[in-house]
């Protein structure tokens, strides 16, 4: 498949196409059948989020685990129980199968397979997660796997730093190995890490996640809640290092399993699409230093063996530089890329110069975000009850095919949550109607978007069940699936939007099906 690595692009002429491809008829009634045969449909979670289970099974702790258990979160709650996949697998592979998912997308907790991050592995992980990939596939559906997401065993983060350390490659790639040999006869779509820009940002920047690393500087002038860290240098060492954990395990799949397997690896990303607030130029460049900041970042090495030429004008030698090898195991090493795409959100130019002082990846990217009708309603304790933006969706995979060749994609996550849940509410809270049409607008958007050519493969929701939201806790809820988590048995109930989603894969057509349900 042809890469477009070399391609001149003009900023200007790059958002004008985008914006003529969009400007095509609405679908006004959709089902399944219109997508492409093979088209896979389905509903994600990842381990810690949803679990439970955190100290039994040999399970040892992750960073998670820890950030968790200091009270960091919104309402000071732990994933301990979470929704207890751990213990009613069961009992929600029916739930799947009943609302007609084609897969399902769930991490391993690497801590529960390897306690100790290397070494002896623990079979009574491998135990679980045979169990539920042969749950699935005995009702038809396909496990999505995701290995990295998120929750690096603690045991690593004491020893070395966790991604700080090259030593993080060489372990990813032996619990990679693990993973592989045990699962891979019944599991064909590998994820190898979720979201590395977040992770590296998020943990190593700001300090929002753990371990907490931001600049004593950014600490003090920003107010955040972290005590060591270099936030002008950590987050880029982390997304090195994380990109040549992928690119080591890709290859060790591809050499020593793929043939046999004959599954595919990938890595998917979080990605916004990011809109200029102007026509201006200084605008429509700092939308294109987002993205190349933000998703570029990880694709352009993976495509193009190579970080963004943005990238390495403003960062400079804080950015690490692979090495002629590492640039060529990197380049082409995937089958699929996945993102997950919520949002849309516009930028302007910054109108100041960067405090050389305060250095990191916000004022490398040297940006801002205007308070708008879509910023406000982020920040409102009442969530709106329209779709944010699903044109925003095919205008990223618009973008995506046309300046990275069209390769391979995966929709990972898209969902909608509902805010500021009181976290010991037991009501059941079945009306979710603006979820539902959330879901259906931005299906539509990545229908326009096949229909110009994108290569999307499949669409998985975020989430099949409530889960414990990261530095959210559970106050915030994505679940097609609801759950008393005020209750030991975390009773679960199907909402109107598992309702839509499920209508919608039985297949039927859903111009009857919107008047009678929206």
């Amino acid at each position: 498949m042809e890469r477009q690595c070399n391609r001149w692009w003009s900023p200007v002429l790059l958002w004008a196409l985008l914006i003529v491809l969009a400007a095509v008829a609405p679908v006004s009634s959709i089902s399944r059948d219109d997508f492409p045969t093979g088209f896979v449909f389905g509903a994600g979670s990842s381990a810690y989020q949803v679990e439970g289970a955190a100290a039994e099974g040999g399970r040892t702790p992750s960073i998670w685990d820890t950030y968790a258990h200091e009270g960091r979160t919104a309402d000071k709650r732990t994933g301990d129980v979470a929704a207890d996949q751990y213990h009613k697998y069961k009992e929600d592979v029916k739930l799947m199968h009943d609302m007609g998912l084609d897969a399902y997308r769930f991490s391993i907790s690497w801590s529960r397979l390897i306690p100790n991050g290397r070494g002896p592995v623990n079979p009574e992980g491998v135990q679980y997660y045979n169990n539920l990939i042969n749950e699935l596939k005995k009702y038809g559906i396909e496990p999505h796997v995701t290995l990295f997401h998120f929750d690096l065993p603690q045991a690593l983060e004491d020893e070395y730093s966790g991604v700080l350390s090259p030593n993080i490659v060489e372990d990813f790639t032996a619990y990679a190995d693990v993973c592989f040999k045990e699962f891979g006869g019944s599991v064909k779509y590998w994820v190898t890490i979720n979201e590395p820009n977040v992770y590296s940002i998020q943990g190593y920047d700001l300090g929002n996640f753990p371990p907490n690393h931001c600049s004593s500087s950014l600490a003090s002038f920003y107010g955040l809640n972290c005590t060591k860290g270099n936030s002008s240098v950590e987050p880029y060492v982390a997304g090195y290092n994380l990109l040549l954990s992928h690119a080591s395990a890709a290859s060790l799949y591809r050499k020593k399993y793929q043939p046999k397997q004959k599954g595919y690896i990938g890595i998917t990303l979080f990605a916004p699409w990011v809109e200029p607030f102007t026509a201006l130029p200084e605008d429509i460049a700092a939308a294109n230093r987002v993205l190349d900041f933000l998703i570029g970042w990880f694709v352009d090495p993976i495509v193009c063996g190579r970080f963004p030429f943005v990238m390495r004008k403003l960062v400079g030698s804080r950015l690490p530089s692979f090495k002629p090898e590492e640039s060529a195991i990197l380049r082409g090493s995937f089958d699929f890329i996945g993102f997950n795409h919520y949002m849309e959100f516009s930028v302007q130019a910054a109108t100041s110069n960067p405090d050389d002082n305060l250095r990191d990846w916000y004022t490398d990217v040297n940006f801002k975000i205007p308070q708008t009708n879509v910023t406000k309603a982020l920040v409102s304790k009442d969530p709106p009850t329209i779709p944010l933006a699903p044109w925003a969706m095919q205008r990223l995979l618009d973008y995506i095919r046309d300046k990275y060749g069209n390769p391979p994609v995966f929709i990972h996550e898209n969902g909608y949550p509902e805010y500021n849940i009181d976290p010991t509410t037991t009501e059941y809270n079945y009306h979710d109607e603006h979820r539902a049409t959330y879901m259906r607008d931005y299906i539509e958007s990545m229908l326009l978007s096949i229909r110009n050519g994108s290569n999307v493969r499949g669409y998985f929701a975020w989430s099949f069940v409530d889960s414990f939201e990261l530095v959210d806790g559970y106050r915030n809820r994505y679940g097609l699936i609801g759950v008393n988590f005020s209750v030991q048995n975390r009773t679960r109930y199907r909402r109107y939007s598992g309702d839509w989603y499920s209508k919608f894969l039985k297949p039927m057509h859903i111009g009857e099906d919107i008047e009678m349900w929206m």
